[in-house]
C-alpha cells in the first residue's frame, strides 16, 4: 500500500472517530459480532492458510488462533456493557459535598503492529479489544505471513476502513506508521524492534504495549511428577514449533531425576509425533530457512538426547533435546524461539535462582513440584509476567489473567477485561455540588485553617 493511501486512511480514521459513533455500546457490539460471525464463515480459510504458511495442524488453529479469539470476543460481547459503565468511587471528607466516578473512554486511534508467529491470534486480539474500547484501528500485519494475510485483509474489508484497516508492506511502512500521530500503540515481536517502538512512541508521547519474549526458565524438582511434567513439558515447548513467547526455554533439573526425566520426554515426543517428526501431519514448521540455520548453530553445545536434525529447504527442524548445557553456552545466551529444550542440571535447588538471574525478566516461568512451600519460595524469589505451577502455556488461555511481560520482556497487560482497559483512558471525575462553598481553602491562611486540614487529610 502506498504512503499516500496510508496517509488517507489516518485521516479518514480520525475524522470518522470525532463523529462520536464509537462511542456508542450498540455500535461497539454489533462491531464485534459482526467480527465473531466472519471468523467463523472463514474459519476453514484460516487453518487453510496456516498449514501453507506454517503447516500448522488444524488443531492448533482452533486451540490458539481462531477460537482463541472468538472465546476472547464471546467474553467481551457479554460483558461490554458492564465495563462500559461509569464507575463511582469514594470521595475523602476533604470534598465535602462532591461525588467521583471513572468513566472508560477510548484513546482514539491504535496502532497494532502483529507478529508472525501466531498471526491471527496475535493480530484480531488486540484489534478486538481496541474496537471494544472504541478505538479507531490501523493494524500493520507480516509480511512472513503471506497467506494469513490474506484471509485477515479478507474479514477485515467486511468493515469501513475509517474505522479499521488492514495494511501489508515490509519495514519502511512500519516506519512510516511509527512516524505519524497515533493515540495509542500496541506492539508484539521481538525486544530489537519493541525498542524501536518505544523510540518511536517517545517522540509523540504516545502510550503504548509491548508484548516481547525471553528466556522462559522450566524448573523441575526432584518430587516432581515425571510422568507430567515430561508430557506437559514436550507439548509447551514443541506446539506450533516452539514459536511462541511463553514457551518453556530451558529446563532447570534435579541431577537425581535428571536420567528419568530425559527418557520420558523423549517417549513423549515419539507418541505425540511418531518415529519421524517430519512426516507429521501434527508438527509445524519454523518460520524460515534462516531459522532453521541460526537453530541449528546453537545446538552444537552439549549432547543430544533425542532430535537434532535439520533440513532447511523444508524449514524443519526435528523436535529437539539437549542435555549436558552449561550456562554459559551460546544457547542459553538467547530466546530460542524453536523445538530446541537445552537441559540443566542442578544439585541443590538453590542453584536455580542463581542461574534464572543471569537472563533479562522473562515473560514466563515455570515450575513442576509437589512441594508447595518450595513453589512459593520460587514464585516470591523470581520474577516474569506469568507463571505456571505444573503446567506450561495453559496460564495465557484464561481471560481471567492479565497476560504480559515485566521490564524486557515486555510491558502492558491484555485479555479479557484487561484488553478494554488497555485501549481506554480511565478518566477521574469529580462533581462539586453547588449547594456551598466551604472557606477553608481559599487564602488567607490562617493557624485555624491549617490545623483543620491538617487533621482532615490524615
Amino acid at each position: 500500500m502506498e504512503k499516500e493511501e496510508i496517509g488517507k486512511i489516518i485521516d479518514a480514521q480520525r475524522k470518522f472517530f470525532a463523529t462520536g459513533k464509537t462511542f456508542d455500546a450498540k455500535f461497539r457490539l454489533d462491531t464485534l459480532k459482526k467480527l465473531r460471525n466472519l471468523i467463523i464463515e472463514h474459519e476453514q480459510e484460516i487453518a487453510e492458510a496456516l498449514w501453507k504458511d506454517f503447516h500448522k495442524p488444524e488443531f492448533e488453529v482452533i486451540a490458539t488462533e481462531s477460537r482463541f479469539v472468538l472465546k476472547e470476543l464471546n467474553y467481551t460481547i457479554s460483558n461490554l456493557k458492564g465495563w462500559m459503565r461509569q464507575k463511582r468511587v469514594p470521595t475523602p471528607i476533604l470534598h465535602f459535598l462532591s461525588h467521583s466516578y471513572v468513566v472508560p473512554q477510548p484513546y482514539g486511534q491504535v496502532l497494532v503492529l502483529s507478529p508472525w508467529n501466531f498471526p491471527f491470534q496475535l493480530a484480531l486480539l488486540p484489534v478486538a479489544g481496541a474496537l471494544a474500547a472504541g478505538n479507531c484501528v490501523i493494524l500493520k500485519v507480516s509480511r512472513q505471513v503471506p497467506a494469513i494475510a490474506a484471509v485477515m485483509e479478507k474479514i477485515l474489508s467486511h468493515f469501513p476502513k475509517e474505522l479499521v484497516a488492514m495494511i501489508d508492506g515490509d519495514h519502511t511502512v512500519s516506519d512510516f506508521l511509527l512516524d505519524q500521530k497515533f493515540d495509542y500503540i500496541f506492539f508484539t515481536g521481538s525486544p530489537g524492534v519493541g525498542k524501536l517502538v518505544m523510540q518511536k512512541a517517545s517522540v509523540n508521547l504516545t502510550p503504548f504495549s509491548l508484548e516481547l519474549g525471553g528466556k522462559n526458565p522450566c524448573v523441575i524438582a526432584a518430587d516432581a511428577r515425571l510422568d507430567y511434567a515430561a508430557k506437559r513439558i514436550a507439548w509447551g515447548k514443541l506446539i506450533n514449533c516452539g514459536q511462541t513467547c511463553v514457551s518453556p526455554d530451558y529446563v532447570l533439573i534435579d541431577r537425581k531425576v535428571k536420567d528419568r526425566f530425559l527418557e520420558l520426554i523423549s517417549d513423549e515426543i515419539r507418541l505425540f509425533y511418531g518415529e519421524n517428526p517430519e512426516k507429521s501431519n501434527d508438527f509445524a514448521r519454523v518460520i524460515s530457512s534462516e531459522s532453521v540455520n541460526r537453530l541449528s548453530a546453537l545446538m552444537q553445545n552439549g549432547k543430544i538426547v533425542t532430535g537434532g536434525t535439520t533440513d532447511p529447504a523444508a524449514r524443519y527442524v526435528a523436535p529437539t533435546v539437549i542435555k549436558d548445557i552449561k550456562p554459559g553456552d551460546p544457547i542459553m545466551q538467547e530466546e530460542i524461539f524453536g523445538p530446541v529444550l537445552p537441559v540443566i542440571d542442578f544439585e541443590e535447588f538453590n542453584e536455580v535462582y542463581g542461574i534464572i538471574e543471569q537472563h533479562p525478566k522473562p515473560l514466563a516461568a515455570y515450575i513442576f513440584s509437589r512441594n508447595k512451600k518450595l513453589v512459593r519460595e520460587f514464585i516470591m524469589k523470581t520474577q516474569s509476567g506469568s507463571a505456571g505451577v505444573n503446567e506450561t502455556v495453559m496460564q495465557i488461555a484464561s481471560p481471567f489473567l492479565p497476560f504480559g511481560g515485566i521490564g524486557p520482556s515486555g510491558f502492558g497487560r491484555y485479555h479479557g477485561k484487561r484488553s478494554f482497559d488497555t485501549f481506554s483512558n480511565l478518566r477521574s471525575v469529580l462533581v462539586k455540588s453547588n449547594l456551598l462553598d466551604i472557606f477553608l481553602r481559599y487564602p488567607p491562611y490562617s493557624k485555624l485553617k491549617t490545623k483543620i486540614v491538617s487533621l482532615l487529610m490524615k
